[in-house]
C-alpha cells in the first residue's frame, strides 16, 4: 500500500496529456486504473469537471438501506472526530446515503455533489473508487492523481461492491473518502469489512423471512377446522427414508418451491416404496409469501404415477436445494391443503393424509436461486468430465466451448496464440492481443464472428485484450454499451447486436502462472445479462480447461521434440542399390512418438541388408533408444556378420543397456530398453537368395512375380534383451522381381486392433498391388484404416533384382604360385570386355596381392570373382578362417606391405566369413560413375 501511495505522487499532468494523446506512458500506472482511463477515453470523457446527472429518488433501494443502516451507524461512531466520509450507492453508482465526521469534508462533498440522488458512475464522472469498483465488480482503491477528473485528484477513495449473498447480484457499493494527505494503507481492508457486514445483514434478512414462514405454518395447524379428516403432523420421517433419500426429497422439494402454483411429485425410495411430496402456499406477516412442502411415505409406488408435478412443472428445473426444512418431531401442523386466508387453512374441506410431515418451507424466489445454484454445480461436474478427454489442444478448446453451450452461454469462442498451438511457452502479452480463433460453438450461419482458424488482433480496449493482458476476467453485462468491444469491429458490431447478442464475458486461460489465451462467452437467447455468478462459473470452466490446455501444450512440445529427434535418427534418404528396388514409409502415431525404424545397408559383394525394428514404448526415450539400436546395427553389419550372429550381438547390447539403466544390479528403476524387436535380412543378387532372422518381430510378406502372397515361416527368436536363447536363420530363394515386405506391428493393429484381421488386410492389399516397390507400398498404405494410428508404422518394400553373367565373372584358382600371372591376365581381359581398362593397373596389383596371400597362407579351394556393380568388386575366397590384418611395416621388414597397398589403392576392403572359409573383398569406384540399376524385368 505504501508503494501505491508513493506511486501516485509520480503521476503528473504530462502523464494525462500523453495518455489522452495516445502516446506511450513514461510513468507506471496501476493496471486497474489504466483500464479505467482507457474506458473513459473511449467514452470521450475529459479531465474537466463534468455535469453530474441526478438519477432520482433513492427510496427504490430501501432494502439495501435498511440492511446497511446498523453497519453505518457503528462505523459513524468510529469516525466522529476524523476527516473520513462513507457513502452508500446502488448498483448504478447513484448515491443513496452519506455520512461524514468532519464538517469541512461534508462541505466539500456537498460541493462535489456526493449527495443522495446524484450518480458517480464511471461513465459520468470518470475514474473514481465507487464507479470503477462497480464496473470492475471488485474492490477498488483510487488515490489522488489516479482520478480521471481533476477536481477529484486531491482525494483518496476506496470502494467495494455489495452483493446479495443469495442471488450473487451486486446491490450497490460502499465508499470511503478522505483527503489524499490523510490516506491510510488500511482503507481498502476497511471498506471490504463494511461491505461484508452489510452482506451479512442481507443474509440475516433471508433467515428472518424463512423463520416467519415456518412460524406461520405452525400457527396454521392450530386453526384447522374440526371437519377435516386428519391433520398433517410434524412426524419423524419413516424408517424407510434414509439419509440419501432425504437429500433427494429435499432436492425435489426445492423444485416444488421454485415452481409456480401448487404441485405434487412422487419420489421412489431406495428401500422400496415411495414418498409423495405436496406443496401449498403459506403467508407470513408483512406479506411474505412462501411455499410449504409436506411428505408422506407409502409402501409401494402408486400405480400409473411417477415423478410428475401438477400445475407447476417443477421437474423442468434442475435439482436444487434451499428453503428451510422442518425438523421432524412433535408439535402441531397444518392440513395438507391450500389456504385462501393467508393462514394455511384449507379451502376445500379436505385435510392432509395421515402420516404427512413437513419437509421444507421457503420462498419461491430463493428456491429458484437454489435451483440455479444446483444447475451450476451440475455444469461444473459436466465440465470436469467432458473437458480434457484428449491431449489435443484444439479438441480441448472445443470441449470447453461445448460444455458452456447452452447451459451457461449461447455462443462461446476460444482464442489462443500461435505459439501455444505449436507447444511453445507464451511470451509476455503486449498491448495488442494477437490470437488465433481456435474454437467456436453456438451461432452458425452468417453471424459475423471471426471464423475458426482466423488470426484476430484485438485492440487494447477490447474486452478480450483487457482479459488477456490484464490476466483477469472482464464482464460486459450490456454489450451495446461497451465502447471497447464496438471499436474492435465497428462495421460488424451492429450486425452482431442485431442477432440478439447482448452480454459478454471474457475470461483469460491461466495455468501455472501463464496466460494461454482467452475464452469469450456470449448470451443472446436468454434476455437476462450475465451476472457475477455466471462469471464465477465461467472462471471455473476456464480454469479447468486452462490446465488441460497447458498439459496438451506441453505434450505437443514434447511430441514435437520427440518427433524431431526421431526424424533426425531415421534415414533421410536410403542409399542406392542395384540389388533391390526399395520403397519405404514411416507413419508416426498421433498419440505419441514411438521407436520404429527401418534401414537398407549396402554390404560387400553387391549384397544388401534390409532391417526393420521396433522399440516398445513411446516418447523421447523410445526415439533415443531406436537411434542407439539403429547405429549398433550399422556397426555390426560392417563386420559382415550373418543375421543370426548380428541379432545375438544386438541382444547382448540391449541387455547391457538395461543393466546400465538399472544401476547394474538388475533392479531396474531406470529408463532402460523395456523391449525391442528386429528383423534382419541379407539379399544376395548373385545367388538370388535371402537369409533372414528375427527377434520377436512379425513375419515378413513375400509377393512372388506372379502375384502370389505368402508369409514365409521363419524361426521365432525372442525379443531383444531377454538373452539366453539362440537366433536361427532361414534362407529363401527369390526369383527376380519378387517383393519382400517388412513392417512393424503398427501396420497390423489399425482399426479393430486384431493382428489376424491386419494380416488379411495386408494380404488383400498385396494381392492387388502393382509390380513395382512404390506401387506395392502405396497399396499397403491405402488399405490402412482412416482412423489415426495408435502406434507407429514402419514399412519397407524391396523388389529383388539379379546379377546376370554380364555383371559377374568367376574362376577357380590353382593352389600354385605360377597361377598368379595367369589369373592377372584373365582378369585384365574381363576388364577390357567391360570397358574398364582404366582400372587395369590397380586391379592387377590388388589381385596379385590377394591371390598370392591365399596361395601362401590359406587352404583351398581358392576362387576369384569380379562383380561390375556400382563399383568394381574383386573377391578372393579360400577355405581358411584366418583373417589378414593391416599393419604398418618397419623399415627393416621384408613383408607386411601388401594389405597396406591394397587399402591405399581401393575405396573399401574387408573380410567376410562363410561356412566354408572366408572372402577377402575390395571395391574400386568406376571411372564413369556407378553402373545404373538394371531395367525391371
Amino acid at each position: 500500500m505504501a508503494d501505491v501511495l508513493g506511486g501516485t505522487a509520480r503521476l503528473t499532468v504530462d502523464t494525462y496529456d500523453r495518455f489522452l494523446a495516445g502516446e506511450p506512458l513514461t510513468t507506471y500506472v496501476r493496471p486497474p486504473i489504466l483500464d479505467s482511463w482507457r474506458r473513459c477515453r473511449s467514452l470521450g470523457l475529459l479531465p474537466d469537471w463534468p455535469e453530474i446527472p441526478f438519477r432520482g429518488d433513492p427510496a427504490a433501494a430501501e432494502r439495501l438501506l435498511r440492511a446497511a443502516a446498523p453497519v453505518l451507524d457503528r462505523f459513524e461512531s468510529t469516525i466522529a472526530d476524523s476527516r473520513v466520509a462513507v457513502a452508500l450507492t446502488d448498483a448504478d453508482a447513484t448515491v443513496l446515503h452519506r455520512r461524514a465526521g468532519d464538517p469541512s469534508l461534508r462541505a466539500v462533498l456537498d460541493d462535489l455533489l456526493v449527495v443522495p440522488g446524484f450518480s458517480y458512475a464511471e461513465s459520468d464522472v470518470g475514474t473514481n473508487a465507487c464507479g470503477t469498483a462497480l464496473v470492475e465488480r471488485r474492490p477498488c482503491l483510487v488515490l489522488g492523481a489516479e482520478h480521471f477528473a481533476e477536481r477529484l485528484r486531491p482525494y483518496a477513495c476506496a470502494a467495494a461492491p455489495i452483493r446479495d449473498p443469495v442471488s450473487g447480484r451486486i446491490e450497490g457499493a460502499v465508499d470511503i473518502t478522505c483527503r489524499q494527505d490523510d490516506a491510510n494503507p488500511q482503507m481498502e481492508a476497511l471498506v471490504r469489512r463494511i461491505a461484508a457486514d452489510i452482506e451479512g445483514r442481507l443474509l440475516a434478512r433471508y433467515r428472518e423471512r424463512e423463520q416467519a414462514l415456518l412460524r406461520a405454518y405452525a400457527r396454521a395447524g392450530s386453526r384447522v377446522r374440526p371437519a377435516d379428516p386428519g391433520p398433517a403432523t410434524l412426524l419423524t420421517p419413516d424408517a424407510a427414508v434414509g439419509s440419501g433419500d432425504l437429500v433427494r426429497l429435499r432436492e425435489q422439494a426445492t423444485r416444488l418451491i421454485s415452481a409456480p402454483g401448487r404441485g405434487a411429485v412422487e419420489v421412489p425410495l431406495t428401500g422400496g416404496g415411495a414418498a409423495v411430496l405436496h406443496s401449498r402456499p403459506v403467508s407470513g406477516p408483512g406479506g411474505i409469501a412462501g411455499v410449504a412442502v409436506e411428505a408422506s411415505v407409502s409402501p409401494t409406488p402408486a400405480a400409473g404415477t411417477g415423478p410428475a408435478v401438477a400445475d407447476g412443472g417443477a421437474n423442468s428445473s434442475a435439482n436444487g436445494s434451499g428453503g428451510h426444512g422442518g425438523t421432524p418431531g412433535t408439535g402441531s401442523a397444518a392440513t395438507g391443503s391450500a389456504a385462501t386466508d393467508g393462514t394455511g387453512t384449507d379451502d376445500t374441506g379436505t385435510g392432509g393424509a395421515a402420516g404427512r410431515w413437513l419437509l421444507l418451507v421457503g420462498e419461491p424466489g430463493v428456491g429458484s436461486l437454489a435451483v440455479a445454484a444446483r444447475r451450476r454445480l451440475d455444469l461444473l461436474y459436466e465440465a470436469g468430465v467432458r473437458i480434457g478427454t484428449t491431449l489435443d489442444l484444439r479438441r480441448t478448446a472445443e470441449e470447453l466451448a461445448r460444455v458452456a453451450v447452452p447451459g451457461l452461454a449461447d455462443h462461446v469462442t476460444v482464442d489462443l496464440p500461435d505459439c501455444v498451438l505449436e507447444g511453445e511457452e507464451p511470451g509476455p502479452a503486449g498491448p495488442d492481443a494477437e490470437l488465433r480463433r481456435t474454437a467456436a460453438v453456438g451461432l452458425a450461419g452468417d453471424c459475423p464472428f471471426y471464423a475458426v482458424g482466423e488470426l484476430v488482433r484485438f485492440i487494447p480496449d477490447s474486452p478480450q485484450a483487457r482479459a488477456y493482458t490484464g490476466r483477469r476476467a472482464v464482464l460486459e453485462p450490456r454489450l451495446a454499451e461497451s465502447s471497447g468491444w464496438t471499436a474492435q469491429r465497428p462495421e460488424e458490431s451492429g450486425r452482431i447486436l442485431g442477432f440478439g447478442v447482448h452480454s459478454l464475458m471474457s475470461v483469460p486461460l491461466r495455468a501455472r502462472g501463464v496466460v494461454l489465451g482467452v475464452a469469450s462467452f456470449y448470451r443472446l437467447r436468454r434476455p437476462e445479462p450475465f451476472e457475477d455468478d455466471d462469471l464465477s462459473l465461467a472462471e471455473e470452466f476456464v480454469a479447468r480447461a486452462a490446465v488441460c490446455i497447458d498439459n496438451a501444450r506441453r505434450y505437443t512440445r514434447e511430441h514435437a521434440t520427440a518427433l524431431a529427434l526421431q526424424h533426425s535418427l531415421l534415414p533421410h534418404r536410403l542409399p542406392g542399390h542395384n540389388a533391390v528396388e526399395v520403397a519405404h514409409s514411416y507413419l508416426p502415431s498421433h498419440a505419441a512418438v514411438g521407436g520404429d525404424w527401418f534401414d537398407t545397408i549396402p554390404l560387400s559383394g553387391g549384397r544388401v541388408a534390409l532391417v526393420v525394428g521396433d522399440v516398445v514404448g513411446h516418447g523421447l526415450h523410445a526415439a533415443a533408444t531406436m537411434g542407439r539400436l539403429r547405429t549398433a546395427v550399422h556397426n555390426f553389419s560392417a563386420l559382415d556378420l550373418p543375421p543370426d550372429e548380428l541379432l545375438t550381438h544386438l541382444d547382448d547390447l540391449v541387455g547391457r543397456l538395461d543393466e546400465e539403466a538399472g544401476g547394474g544390479d538388475g533392479g531396474g528403476g531406470g529408463d532402460g530398453v523395456i523391449g525391442a524387436t528386429c528383423l534382419y535380412a541379407v539379399y544376395d543378387p548373385v545367388a538370388r537368395r535371402c537369409t533372414l532372422a528375427r527377434a520377436g518381430h512379425p513375419l515378413p510378406a513375400l509377393v512372388a512375380p506372379d502375384g502370389t502372397v505368402d508369409f514365409p515361416e521363419l524361426p521365432a527368436g525372442p525379443p531383444l534383451g531377454l538373452g539366453g536363447m539362440p537366433f536361427e536363420t532361414a534362407e529363401l530363394d527369390l526369383p527376380e522381381g519378387s517383393r519382400l515386405v517388412l513392417y512393424t506391428d503398427g501396420l497390423l493393429q489399425g482399426g479393430a486392433h486384431d493382428p489376424v484381421l491386419g494380416l488379411e488386410r495386408l494380404r488383400g492389399a498385396l494381392r492387388h498391388a502393382g509390380p513395382t516397390a512404390r506401387q506395392t507400398r502405396d497399396a499397403v498404405l491405402d488399405a490402412l484404416p482412416a482412423t489415426d494410428p495408435h502406434d507407429d508404422v514402419a514399412l519397407l518394400v524391396a523388389r529383388t533384382r539379379a546379377f546376370g553373367p554380364a555383371q559377374v565373372a568367376e574362376w577357380e584358382v590353382p593352389a600354385a604360385p605360377a597361377a598368379v600371372s595367369a589369373m592377372r591376365a584373365t582378369a585384365l581381359r574381363q576388364l577390357t570386355a567391360w570397358g574398364l581398362d582404366d582400372l587395369a593397373f590397380t586391379t592387377e596389383l590388388v589381385l596379385s596381392e590377394l591371390v598370392t596371400n591365399a596361395i601362401r597362407h590359406a587352404t583351398g579351394p581358392i576362387r576369384l570373382r569380379l562383380l561390375r556393380d556400382r563399383a568394381l568388386v574383386c573377391e578372393v575366397a579360400d577355405g581358411s578362417s584366418t583373417s589378414p590384418r593391416l599393419r604398418r611395416a618397419d623399415s627393416g621388414d621384408e613383408g607386411g606391405r601388401g594389405l597396406f597397398l591394397v587399402a591405399r589403392l581401393t575405396q573399401r576392403w574387408g573380410t567376410r566369413y562363410t561356412p566354408r572359409g572366408k572372402v577377402i573383398w575390395t571395391e574400386q569406384p568406376l571411372p564413369d560413375g556407378p553402373l545404373p540399376a538394371p531395367a525391371a524385368a
